[in-house]
């Protein structure tokens, strides 16, 4: 089964790419290993912005998270890549929070889970999950990605 059917399979429907913000590329790809930035979350076309353990519950971290890991796809799908994937490597998960919020790695999971749904075992990877003070426009959580590519 193809990507393109696995993401229908589950009713997923990829963003459009989002264009960077400032002076980087989306994705860079070295030999087998694609680079995808930092990817922000953007719900129903609308930045999730403010702090977990404020003014952002666990579950919509969670699902800024997943809004990341899918703008990762779209990414992908943009730089002619998705097709190529072999596997996901690594995430990197950076979660603007409060002092007090201890729950970086289960909104981070918005992003992990995505991937196991899209890719099955492949979607398994590495991972960090790092609590923040601020992220770029004020955005609740960030994720980026390293990717194993099919020669």
């Amino acid at each position: 089964m193809s990507i393109h059917d696995r993401l229908r399979a589950h009713g997923i429907t990829l963003p459009k790419a989002a264009a960077p913000v400032a002076s980087y590329v989306p994705v860079v790809v070295d030999g087998h290993t694609a680079y995808v930035s930092g990817q922000l979350p953007f719900v129903d076309g609308k930045l999730v912005t403010g702090k977990l353990g404020d003014s952002v519950t666990l579950e919509q971290g969670q699902q800024a998270a997943r809004a990341c890991g899918l703008m990762i796809l779209a990414q992908l799908e943009a730089a002619g890549l998705l097709e190529r994937v072999s596997h996901m490597v690594k995430l990197g998960g950076f979660v603007a929070s409060t002092p007090d919020f201890t729950d970086q790695p289960k909104v981070a999971n918005g992003a992990s889970d995505l991937m196991v749904e899209v890719f099955g075992e492949a979607g398994k990877h590495a991972r960090s999950a790092v609590g923040v003070p601020v992220l770029p426009l004020d955005a609740a959580v960030e994720v980026d990605a390293i990717v194993a590519l099919k020669a």
